[in-house]
């Protein structure tokens, strides 16, 4: 169940699991150059400037994971630091594999989450976000909807909360997107940590701009789409099938890079 609005943050350590969305790629870290912030990242700060206490944060998140990989790798080691709230958002790489089953990827889903109520801890799920405007993705959009309505139901059944990335309607601007259209902007990710607090109950994170559209732009002429199309097939597409056809990956031999729990600073009143 979310928090008590009235109420300090009631969770002191949070660990973050999962793939490059969690990681935070495309959301530059001005504090350690090449590395990279994200929504978890700042989901956490949010949880320390609501906590009395100190509140520890760990993030396992490895670009590229598979769901199978995540739980693999990345479960055990996130039970054994006993945390009391845990985000566990995988599955989107799979998704876009020809032949995955959304029924099956909720089957490993599940049976993690439900290990994590187990041993105490609350658990933030995610939905994926609705691809019906992007090009090639679009045509896993029937899955991604299967995905996300097994979600609704783990969290039905397990107590889970979600932050519901298919319903938002900001996230379709394409200003909030890096230029890979997988990756957010650092305004997207600011976002979906307020999203996340949200949903979780954080005191004040409701009323945020998160939900506010960016000011309207005058729309892309049809040569520059085209090329952008061109741009994103050759940078992006092209390398990616590439890597799938080598068996490889864009987090092999990739490290967390948090991967204990520590004790977040204080925020500055």
């Amino acid at each position: 169940m979310p928090a008590d609005l009235s109420a300090p943050s009631p969770w002191r350590r949070y660990i973050a699991l999962g793939d490059s969305f969690t990681e935070g790629l495309s959301d530059p870290d001005p504090a350690r150059p090449g590395e990279f912030r994200g929504w978890a990242d700042r989901l956490a700060e949010h949880l320390a400037t609501a906590s009395d206490d100190d509140v520890e944060y760990a993030n396992l998140a490895i670009r590229g994971r598979l769901l199978r990989q995540v739980v693999d790798e990345q479960v055990e080691v996130a039970l054994a630091a006993r945390p009391d709230l845990v985000s566990l958002v995988a599955g989107g790489n799979d998704l876009m594999r020809p032949g995955s089953d959304p029924d099956e990827l909720a089957a490993g889903l599940e049976a993690a989450v439900v290990r994590f109520r187990e041993a105490g801890a609350d658990v933030l799920l995610a939905t994926s976000v609705d691809t019906r405007n992007t090009p090639i993705l679009r045509r896993v959009r029937g899955k991604i909807a299967i995905h996300n309505a097994n979600i609704w139901s783990i969290a039905d059944r397990t107590g889970a909360v979600v932050l519901d990335q298919w319903g938002a309607a900001w996230v379709q601007d394409f200003r909030l997107w890096d230029s890979d259209r997988i990756h957010m902007t650092d305004e997207g990710h600011r976002r979906m940590a307020l999203a996340a607090a949200a949903a979780l109950g954080l005191p004040g994170a409701d009323g945020e701009d998160w939900r506010t559209p960016l000011p309207p732009q005058a729309p892309r002429a049809l040569r520059a789409a085209v090329a952008e199309e061109a741009a994103w097939v050759r940078g992006f597409v092209a390398p990616w099938i590439g890597r799938r056809l080598r068996g490889r990956s864009s987090g092999d031999g990739r490290q967390p890079k948090r991967p204990v729990p520590l004790t977040l600073p204080k925020p500055a009143l």
